[in-house]
């Protein structure tokens, strides 16, 4: 089921309540956000589908309008997770990497809820929750869209949860800027941030350096900080886990770690598994061959990929602690 706004703020609380961290996807695809709720719904387990920018600009969805993107993507992937077959999944569609000229009008678009017109009625969609990349924004520019976008949802009588992010890519988010930022919307508009990702010491892809300054203690010393200054527990996240080894992600989940982002490896394991399948099949994907259409079509490939992304998206999950939680969080929500 794609959870409201409201019902993923219950999820993030649930996740924060059982120590597990909620498995994170940037899925490039139909493809791969089908590959997710398969593997989630095969360990019982929440999992978050999130897009960035590259996504919703891409073929397969906006096609260069990252407007129209989001909506092909919410639209797309609630057809999937309000089926008979992914409805008890809890799916949450998150907003990531949304930066650039265009992002706060993007953002501020997402929140009002963008159309979907057919058979002379229209249906507005937004995302469970959204995050805004604040990687080239200074820190007032950071606390201002997001103050913008919580305004935006009261002024439309919309609901909204927030993940807020440092904009560091590497290296560590002080206490006296994590303050700044989170109080500087947190005295405007309290309750609306759900997560917080600060700079833990890791970064976005991979490092030939490792991560010297990441410790699982920088996510107790961030959690703690949040409730101490929020008087509520806010969820942090991890933005760029490659190159952290199993040992280190399972710490992480044991100090704290509420959301995980996953971005580089899964498109890695996608692509390679699709570089095999076109070696594997390479004698039979000429015309003319007996089985040229059905491994020539996409539903081949697709399928060949599926069996090698569905199994590791599931070790990660349960890497996280996820796994066999779904059915109880959905049975509080109903």
């Amino acid at each position: 089921m794609l959870l409201s706004p409201r019902q993923a703020k219950k999820l993030i609380k649930y996740a924060i309540e059982k120590n597990f961290a909620l498995f994170a996807v940037n899925a490039d695809s139909p493809a791969a956000i089908r590959d997710c709720l398969k593997a989630a719904k095969e360990v019982k387990a929440p999992i978050i589908i999130e897009t960035s920018m590259w996504q919703l600009e891409g073929i397969s969805f906006g096609a260069g309008d990252p407007v129209r993107g989001i909506a092909q993507y919410i639209a797309h992937t609630s057809l999937l997770a309000n089926s008979d077959e992914f409805m008890e999944v809890p799916v949450l569609y998150h907003t990531d990497h949304i930066r650039g000229p265009q992002a706060e009008e993007i953002l501020i678009q997402a929140v009002k809820g963008l159309p979907i017109k057919g058979f002379g009625e229209e249906l507005l969609l937004s995302p469970s929750t959204i995050s805004l990349d604040a990687s080239q924004l200074t820190p007032e520019e950071n606390i201002r869209i997001l103050c913008t976008l919580i305004e935006t949802s009261k002024e439309y009588g919309r609901e909204i949860t927030l993940e807020m992010e440092a904009g560091l890519d590497g290296g560590l988010t002080t206490p006296e800027e994590a303050e700044a930022l989170i109080m500087g919307v947190e005295s405007k508009y309290p309750d609306n941030i759900a997560m917080f990702a600060p700079g833990l010491g890791n970064q976005h892809g991979f490092s030939k350096d490792g991560y010297p300054e990441f410790t699982a203690d920088n996510i107790t010393q961030s959690s703690k900080q949040m409730k101490e200054l929020t008087g509520r527990d806010i969820g942090i996240v991890l933005h760029g886990s490659s190159g952290l080894s199993h040992d280190q992600v399972r710490e992480a989940v044991a100090c704290g770690l509420t959301k995980m982002n996953w971005s580089t490896d899964g498109i890695i394991v996608r692509s390679a598994a699709a570089l095999e399948y076109y070696k594997k099949y390479e004698k039979v994907l000429v015309p003319g061959q007996a089985e040229f259409k059905d491994r020539a079509m996409d539903n081949g490939q697709g399928r060949y990929v599926s069996g090698i992304f569905v199994p590791v998206v599931k070790k990660m999950i349960d890497l996280l602690n996820g796994t066999g939680l779904a059915p109880e969080f959905m049975a509080s929500i109903k």
